[in-house]
């Protein structure tokens, strides 16, 4: 079997938000990786860390009241929280080899600049090129994204697209370098269900055109089945569970990963079929309860799950399947 090589490789990140209220630990101790050619997932609730995750590796984090308070984020060889984040060294690595696309797209695209000058800027800054060899790979950029009449279109402001079209125009922007790794955060938010598709599915031939890697971060399990080669599942800031989609969707060792996909309608399921969703909220950053942070919603907690620390990760399958529960044997 070929050994992949790892391209990101993040090693108990730490951040937090100091707060009038507190600490809030986002990210508490999250260690993942991403080989090259890859597709993986990171999926959870909102509020569970994964969004911020991908701006402390970014280091996107505002500070304040954000602060990155340790690990590392070897990305090609190099841990970029050695950069400072405003460095020269991080807004070249930015966009070049790291890209990033946001949630919304309105907002995220500048509402006063037209979308060829927001392309040109940034193939200008990291390929040094003239102000029209830009404007030619810019139309370039939205031609591989499957925007019609892409020389027209760069000259539009970002209203007069539709969502879809705007999507696609910041996943132009993040592949127009030829980023080693994009980093999408709820792609199809706020997409209608025809979109969805025709947006992963680019992402996924962006993978095979470029030998792009890709981290997706949704709450969408139902892109993660069609996706992903393996999953990362987070809960209250950690990651509670990894191994590959076939394991984590088949066979999940931790109550919370069953409980998300007992949420998800099947289409194979009886009409008079209740889904199950998860009991309770998830739990306040700055006042997690005592041991597993999941044991207020488990149904299978028990009383070592209230006295005992938050467990650490261990193997639970044949191939790469971790979880992070005393009772992973339980879970069926």
């Amino acid at each position: 079997m070929e050994v992949q090589k790892k391209l990101l490789c993040v090693k108990h990140l730490k951040t937090s938000f100091f707060t009038n209220n507190g600490e809030v630990k986002a990210v508490d101790d999250v260690s993942y990786h991403v080989n090259e050619k890859e597709v993986i997932a990171i999926v959870g609730e909102s509020g569970c860390g994964k969004s911020v995750t991908q701006m402390s590796v970014m280091q996107l984090v505002q500070t304040p009241p954000g602060r990155i308070l340790g690990g590392e984020v070897i990305f090609d060889g190099s841990n970029l929280l050695d950069y400072g984040r405003k460095s020269k060294e991080m807004r070249s690595i930015r966009g070049a080899g790291l890209a990033m696309i946001f949630q919304e797209p309105m907002t995220s695209l500048n509402p006063v600049l037209t979308i060829g000058q927001q392309l040109t800027e940034v193939l200008r800054t990291h390929e040094k090129m003239s102000k029209s060899e830009a404007w030619g790979q810019g139309i370039k950029a939205l031609e591989a994204v499957g925007i019609p009449d892409a020389e027209e279109r760069m000259k539009n402001y970002p209203f007069q697209m539709s969502g879809g079209m705007r999507q696609r125009a910041l996943i132009a922007i993040a592949v127009a370098c030829h980023s080693k790794l994009i980093i999408a955060d709820e792609p199809t938010t706020a997409l209608d269900v025809t979109t969805q598709a025709q947006v992963m599915e680019l992402l996924l031939t962006l993978v095979e055109k470029f030998k792009t890697s890709i981290v997706i971060v949704t709450h969408n399990l139902g892109l993660v089945t069609r996706y992903a080669d393996r999953v990362y599942v987070m809960y209250a800031g950690k990651i509670i569970e990894s191994g590959t989609t076939e394991d984590i969707l088949m066979r999940p060792k931790h109550p919370y990963t069953k409980g998300l996909i007992s949420c998800v309608p099947k289409l194979d399921s009886n009409k008079d079929d209740v889904l199950a969703p998860i009991r309770g909220t998830p739990p306040k950053l700055n006042d997690l309860p005592e041991g597993c942070a999941f044991r207020p919603r488990c149904p299978y907690a028990r009383e070592i799950c209230g006295t005992s620390a938050f467990p650490p990760l261990v193997r639970v399958g044949e191939r790469e399947h971790y979880a992070a529960c005393h009772l992973s044997g339980e879970v069926r």
